[in-house]
């Protein structure tokens, strides 16, 4: 996945001519502004995630601008997206964020919050939601091996999840960034989300 949050239409636009599909945002407004430009650019076929964590109150726009949500961090949120996604007539690909992180910077359901298991129980029946695995991001530290420790714990509970709900798909896991997707990979990252290795440092905030 490249992540083409901060940068402009115009060099998502240059990414997909050289050959790159996946694109992942992190806010709503953001992307909002950006998506004229991109169809006015010719850009048809790529596939644009929220990578971010979102809001309820803005979970009806993220449903319908959106080729999926890849932060999903709790049952509230999963009905609305469900609910928005069923009025527009779309199945809607997701991906559950976990927090394996201490940083209060960091969004997500942590693996033993008493709402992991219900909003497990629940997804199923949510028929407009496609459940395709998890997603983490790992906390910020110059030893490797404490990504690496957060990506096996991801890959374990994973596996615990998939075992307990034969029901849900728990194919996807997206975990690595630039700085430690090798790691990532090792780890059993099936999807990486990559932004300063492809498009170099992101434009200061205006």
């Amino acid at each position: 996945m490249a992540v083409s949050k901060t940068h402009s239409a115009e060099t998502l636009a240059e990414a997909v001519r050289a050959g790159l599909t996946l694109f992942g945002e992190n806010r709503v407004q953001e992307f909002e502004a950006k998506r004229p430009r991109i169809q006015e650019l010719g850009v048809s076929d790529a596939e644009v995630h929220l990578i971010g964590h979102l809001q309820s109150n803005k979970s009806a726009r993220a449903a319908e601008i959106f080729s999926g949500i890849d932060s999903v961090d709790s049952l509230r949120l999963a009905e609305r997206l469900n609910d928005t996604a069923g009025k527009l007539g779309k199945k809607l690909p997701v991906l559950l964020e976990i927090k394996l992180s201490a940083e209060p910077a960091k969004s997500g359901i942590e693996p033993d919050s008493a709402e992991l298991r219900p909003l497990l129980e629940r997804l199923p029946s949510l028929e407009h939601l496609t459940m395709h695995g998890l997603m983490t991001i790992a906390p910020f530290d110059e030893n490797p091996e404490t990504a690496r420790a957060c990506f096996r714990q991801l890959r374990v509970l994973r596996d615990t999840l998939a075992r307990e709900n034969p029901r849900i798909d728990f194919q996807e896991l997206s975990m690595g960034m630039s700085g430690d997707f090798e790691i990532a990979v090792e780890e059993g990252s099936t999807l990486v989300r990559i932004g300063t290795a492809l498009f170099g440092e992101r434009p200061p905030a205006r």
